[in-house]
């Protein structure tokens, strides 16, 4: 059993990532991820990736924002403290509009921050998890899962004839910056 765990091939154009990618799908060949230092548009289709989520946190604190606001205001002004402004009832829905937009936003954007930055383990002191330093520069990276693909060598002759520059075989899942 080799200790490689992934298979990584460096390409300097992103068509040619993008047609090594073709190539690695026709021959069945499962991609772990691939690595760009932009973005790429179309590339998550290639890949399988799934929708996002998020818009549906998204909602679901917009709603809670909503729904925190109107009792708070309807506590407050009907409850705890009413007053009579203006000759005005207590329960004056049109007043609430404003602060309940307000608390809507303010919850649905810490919400998605807070569960963007859960979901992709990017809090703040944690080190980044990056396959290869080169991939945040000028590299356009695809990396396969050793394990799961065990011919290594038609891996190999796939990625160059797609136009990769070079080829690493990674013992280790991720590069410290240390």
């Amino acid at each position: 059993m080799s200790n490689i765990k992934y298979i990584l091939g460096h390409f300097e154009d992103p068509d040619d990532m993008m047609h090594g990618i073709d190539k690695l799908k026709e021959n069945n060949i499962s991609i772990y991820d691939a690595y760009t230092p932009m973005p790429i548009h179309g590339i998550e289709d290639k890949l399988g990736v799934k929708r996002s989520r998020l818009p549906i946190v998204a909602f679901i604190c917009g709603i809670t924002g909503t729904f925190t606001a109107f009792s708070m205001i309807y506590y407050m002004m009907v409850h705890d403290w009413p007053m009579n402004v203006g000759g005005k009832p207590a329960f004056a829905f049109p007043d609430f509009v404003p602060i309940m937009f307000e608390l809507t936003v303010l919850f649905c954007s810490y919400g998605m921050g807070i569960a963007f930055f859960f979901r992709t383990h990017l809090f703040p002191g944690r080190a980044p998890r990056v396959m290869d330093l080169r991939a945040t520069d000028d590299r356009f990276i695809i990396a396969v899962d050793a394990n799961e693909n065990a011919d290594h060598d038609k891996i190999n002759s796939l990625l160059k004839d797609a136009g990769a520059v070079e080829i690493k075989h990674n013992e280790r899942r991720y590069v410290s910056y240390e």
